[in-house]
């Protein structure tokens, strides 16, 4: 049997901490409508979801959240918030619950693909040598194969091309020919894209292990070089 939770012995020190740093996130004006565990993909996973998560944070159960590993399976959709009638910022919430999580206590294989990131400019390690390479093999297998597509065109770094295509780096180094489909489209409706090769990565690891110096290090990279050495107006990420 459930023992009776005696709210006058907890103090929601995690709550001010959060709310220190995220003051708009409007934690006491949950209404405890459901709305957002109606349309959470990871609700119920360890017999959490979103609401009873933010329950949880105003009573001042601040070891039963910080000890759950819910916040894990958080994929940072912001579903949740976007169908709150209050506006709660739920995804900053979980960001900041795994911040506060020991660097080397965080899971490790997404720790390892933020490094990996970081150190070699895409989260799967694959260098920009072995990209090109990849991507410049599918392309002359479409071309001589591929009815229609004779002068299909795919170019890395080509600079100013109208759009930058960045996508999850798990297609070139374990599924190449799943990149195909996506070019087959451009190319039909007349696209001027291409590839770039640094911090190319679609999916950003560092922003799931709450690593802010990381998350931030790949976007400033990435965005330097499409807007200096690229000079693209647009980015499109598929991730």
């Amino acid at each position: 049997m459930e023992t009776a939770i005696k709210v006058d012995e907890l103090v929601p020190e995690f709550k001010d901490e959060v709310l220190a740093r995220i003051p708009d996130a409007n934690f006491d004006l949950c209404l405890t409508c459901g709305t957002c565990t109606g349309g959470c993909p990871a609700s119920e996973q360890f017999d959490m979801d979103p609401r009873k998560l933010i329950r949880m944070l105003n009573l001042g159960m601040d070891d039963r959240i910080k000890n759950s590993s819910w916040m894990w399976v958080c994929s940072m959709c912001a579903r949740c918030q976007s169908v709150c009638p209050m506006d709660i910022a739920i995804p900053k919430l979980v960001y900041n619950i795994r911040a506060d999580v020991e660097r080397s206590k965080r899971p490790k294989g997404i720790l390892g693909s933020c490094d990996q990131h970081i150190r070699t400019g895409s989260a799967m390690g694959a260098q920009k040598d072995d990209f090109e390479f990849t991507v410049m093999d599918v392309a002359e297998e479409i071309r001589e194969g591929h009815p229609g597509f004779e002068d299909l065109y795919v170019t890395l770094d080509r600079a100013g091309a109208n759009m930058v295509l960045n996508q999850n780096s798990r297609e070139p180094v374990t599924e190449p020919e799943e990149m195909g489909p996506l070019w087959k489209l451009l190319h039909m409706v007349g696209a001027d894209w291409t590839y770039p090769s640094v911090m190319w990565a679609g999916e950003n690891y560092c922003m799931f292990a709450a690593d802010d110096e990381g998350w931030k290090y790949i976007i400033e990279e990435f965005t330097h070089h499409v807007d200096y050495t690229l000079k693209s107006p647009y980015v499109i990420n598929t991730e």
